[in-house]
């Protein structure tokens, strides 16, 4: 199993990193995990639209979701010849959000002849070839997800956004790989509700989970990733790295 960085900025791209996105690869088949701004690009370096398997989407928010409405024009209007829709797993509402996006007169875009919606559930698993996808509620302040994908007995799990709490790391148990976000520069202030880890409450949720390593990403804009890497690995005794663009790490 493979996992590659097409992006992991937050909360809009640079000129050198789009937002949130990953292609995981294993089992025969491809999959785009979270297609923030401007992963698209970044995904065609590695495999077309047609040769995507399925697009898994952790969350609604425009950095981990935003290419859905450039691939809907690709897979519908454009070079790629698709035998039929694209299998597209994401939270409740999805393809409603994407029709009120994409829809321009009085007749609703049709998002189905894209993408052939699966609404996430809370311990929805699904077999894609050799794959297993398995998903689980995470704290976001909004319907938001993780994701573990396993293959062979070895198994990665992503949080997606999400504060610190026991069902992440219940999830994340045993994992080889945890990609972890670390989108907060300091904790939350008295009264603030957290919605996302700090690089120290990544390396937390590494060791309760017990991972055999951790992928820091959708670092904040006020952290270096170096730094980040630093402060999650004095929380963390295995290997700590950063989701930079364009990294491929072996699961």
């Amino acid at each position: 199993m493979r996992l590659t960085v097409l992006g992991s900025a937050t909360p809009y791209p640079t000129a050198e990193n789009p937002c949130s996105g990953y292609l995981v690869e294993g089992g025969g088949v491809r999959v785009w995990v979270d297609a923030g701004t401007g992963t698209l690009g970044a995904l065609q370096r590695q495999a077309r639209l047609d040769e995507v398997d399925a697009v898994w989407v952790s969350h609604l928010h425009a950095d981990h979701c935003a290419d859905l409405l450039t691939a809907y024009y690709g897979l519908l209007y454009a070079d790629v010849r698709l035998a039929a829709p694209v299998p597209l797993f994401g939270p409740p509402g999805v393809a409603d959000r994407l029709a009120g996006f994409l829809t321009n007169g009085p007749v609703r875009s049709p998002v189905e002849r894209a993408f052939a919606v699966t609404e996430l559930v809370d311990g929805h698993r699904v077999e894609l070839g050799g794959l297993t996808l398995g998903s689980g509620t995470v704290e976001h302040g909004m319907p938001a997800f993780a994701l573990r994908v396993e293959e062979a007995g070895r198994s990665l799990v992503y949080s997606g956004d999400s504060a610190p709490c026991a069902a992440l790391s219940r999830f994340a148990a045993g994992c080889d790989l945890l990609l972890c976000e670390a989108d907060s520069a300091r904790p939350p202030a008295e009264g603030e509700r957290a919605v996302h880890h700090t690089p120290e409450e990544a390396g937390e949720t590494a060791h309760a989970a017990g991972a055999g390593r951790l992928v820091v990403t959708h670092v904040s804009r006020f952290v270096d990733p170096e730094d980040a890497v630093v402060r999650a690995a004095g929380r963390f005794e295995g290997p700590v790295a950063y989701a930079a663009p364009g990294t491929v790490f072996d699961v």
